[in-house]
C-alpha cells in the first residue's frame, strides 16, 4: 500500500496538534507544520506551538524555519513541504500535515500554481490604482479578465492590482492561477478537527489567559530586540499585535488580553468558513470517541477521505 499523505486541519484551539502527536505516535508519523505563524522562531507562546519535550520525540518540520523581520511565502513553503513530504515517504514514514493555515494547506496538496510578481510593476499598478480610484481600476480589470473581476469587490484595491500585474506579467488571465479544489499529491486523507462553538469560545479564552500566564508579554519584549516591528506579518499576528500595542501605551492591560480573545475568535471564525468550503474533507469531533482511532480508520480503508 502507498504511503498516504495525513492532512488534520481546523480552526485555532480545536487541539488538532495533540491529535496529530498522538497519531504520529501510533502509525509512524512525522509532522509537517502548516500554520504559517509557527514558522517563526520566537513566536512560542503566542502562536501556541507545542514545546519540544510534548512532541513525544516525533519529528516536526517547517517550525522556525523564519526570522521575525521575514515574510513568509506560500510558494516556497509549497516548495519545502512537498520536499518533506517526498523525504518522510521515502524512510517509510507518514507524513501529517498539520494547521489552520488553509491557503499553506492546499499549496501542499492541491494542484495550484503561483505566478511571478515584479515589484517594479506592482509599484507602478498601485500608484495608477491610486490615481484613478479602485472602481476604474475594476472596471479595467474586467475588460481584461471578467471572471476576475467577478471574484474580486471592487473596493478591494489591492486585489485588483495583484490580478492585474499577473495578467501584465504572464500574459494569461489571472483566474487561470486560481485553485481548483483537485489534489496533486496521488493519495492524501483530509481531515478537519470540529468542536462545539461554545466549547471552542471557551477553550480560545483559557488558551489566551494561558498565555499570558506563561510570559506572552516577556516573549514580545524579546521579540522587539529580534525586529519584530519590522516584520509585516509577525507584528500583526493576533496576540503579539495587541501585546506591541500595551508596550506602547494604546492598550490596557485587560484591553491587549480582551481583543486577542475576540480577535482569536474571529480568526476561528474565519478557518471554520474556509475549511467547510472544501467537500473533500471528513470532519472528526475532537469530543468525540478516540478521533485518532477515526483517522486511522480512514488510512486503513485504504482511499482518500
Amino acid at each position: 500500500m502507498d504511503i498516504p499523505l495525513i492532512v488534520i486541519a481546523g480552526a485555532t484551539a480545536t487541539g488538532k496538534s495533540d491529535i496529530a502527536i498522538a497519531l504520529a505516535d501510533r502509525i509512524g508519523g512525522e509532522i509537517i507544520n502548516a500554520d504559517a505563524l509557527q514558522f517563526y522562531r520566537g513566536m512560542d507562546i503566542g502562536t501556541a506551538k507545542t514545546p519540544p519535550a510534548e512532541r513525544r520525540g516525533i519529528p516536526h518540520h517547517l517550525l522556525d524555519v523564519l526570522d521575525v523581520t521575514d515574510e513568509a511565502s506560500v510558494a516556497q513553503y509549497q516548495r519545502d513541504a512537498r520536499a518533506r513530504v517526498h523525504e518522510i515517504r521515502s524512510r517509510g514514514r507518514v507524513p501529517i500535515a498539520v494547521g489552520g493555515s488553509g491557503l499553506y494547506l492546499r499549496a501542499l496538496t492541491d494542484e495550484i500554481r503561483f505566478p511571478p510578481t515584479d515589484p517594479a510593476v506592482r509599484r507602478r499598478l498601485e500608484l495608477w490604482a491610486r490615481e484613478v480610484g479602485s472602481a476604474a481600476a475594476h472596471r479595467t480589470l474586467a475588460e481584461k479578465d471578467p471572471s476576475a473581476a467577478q471574484r474580486i469587490q471592487v473596493g478591494d484595491a489591492r486585489r485588483i492590482v495583484r490580478a492585474l500585474e499577473v495578467i501584465e506579467l504572464t500574459g494569461e488571465p489571472f483566474t487561470a492561477f486560481l485553485p481548483s479544489y483537485t489534489y496533486a499529491d496521488p493519495w492524501v486523507i483530509h481531515t478537519a478537527i470540529r468542536r462545539d462553538r461554545d466549547d471552542l469560545h471557551q477553550r480560545v479564552e483559557r488558551r489566551v489567559h494561558l498565555m499570558a500566564e506563561q510570559g506572552l508579554l516577556d516573549e514580545v519584549r524579546d521579540l522587539i530586540d529580534s525586529g519584530i516591528t519590522e516584520g509585516r506579518t509577525a507584528r500583526q499576528a493576533i496576540g503579539y499585535a495587541q501585546m506591541l500595542a500595551h508596550l506602547r501605551g494604546d492598550l490596557t492591560w485587560a484591553e491587549a488580553i480582551d481583543q486577542t480573545i475576540t480577535g482569536t475568535r474571529r480568526l476561528v471564525r474565519k478557518q471554520d468558513t474556509w475549511f467547510r468550503r472544501d467537500p473533500r474533507i471528513t470532519w472528526i469531533d475532537a469530543a468525540g470517541p478516540d478521533p485518532v482511532a477515526r483517522i486511522q480508520t480512514l488510512v486503513a480503508s485504504g482511499s482518500p477521505a
